[in-house]
């Protein structure tokens, strides 16, 4: 008596499900990823064997050229809100609502502060190609001083950061430690990559 063969099916395998949870995390990723600003000079910075890693908030990062100048960045576009409102009014300079709201979402930047509603009231593609001659730190004219005062007012919490090109001048430097120094600021971190040594010995 001959075999009964039994009929095989081809396995099928539903895609739909792994297809949803691909789309779910890209969704997520595009949701929750935020990209750094890009600064508006290039800093070579020195580096150093330290692993320490500062807080992903309440940052407040002041960065050096090589040419010597200052720019400030702040993160918390809240607080920076409030901050560009306050310190206007101590230099007597009225922001409008759009200013307002550009300096919130504003990357790093070195102006004084008379010249910031200008330089707000340009295009983003205009403030890209903008020289910036730096915040003025000198002891006659220090408004780096006065950034420093109102941050902390707005944010009690900030961190401060110094990320400066390993080729700046001292003398600038020296000048930005005393102003913090003069400010009652004892703890400051500064920036620097990774060494290689020290990167080869982590993994």
């Amino acid at each position: 008596m001959p075999k009964v063969k039994p009929h095989r099916t081809t396995p099928s395998l539903d895609m739909t499900p792994m297809v949803d949870l691909a789309f779910l995390l890209v969704t997520f990723f595009m949701l929750t990823t935020k990209f750094a600003p890009q600064d508006p000079i290039t800093v070579d910075m020195p580096s150093s064997t330290s692993e320490f890693r500062l807080p992903e908030r309440n940052v407040l990062t002041l960065l050096i050229s090589k040419d010597g100048r200052v720019f400030y960045d702040m993160d918390n576009k809240p607080k920076r809100a409030q901050l560009i409102k306050e310190i206007g009014q101590q230099y007597g300079i009225t922001f409008t609502p759009e200013q307002v709201n550009r300096f919130s979402v504003l990357p790093s930047f070195g102006l004084p502060i008379q010249s910031l509603p200008g330089y707000l009231d340009l295009e983003a593609e205009e403030r890209t190609g903008f020289e910036q001659p730096g915040i003025p730190v000198d002891s006659t004219n220090n408004q780096l001083r006065d950034w420093l005062v109102y941050s902390r007012m707005v944010n009690p919490q900030l961190r401060i950061a110094i990320k400066g090109d390993a080729n700046a001048n001292y003398p600038v430097v020296k000048k930005i430690i005393n102003t913090l120094q003069d400010n009652r600021i004892s703890r400051f971190n500064l920036i620097t990559n990774l060494e290689a040594g020290a990167a080869a010995a982590t993994k």
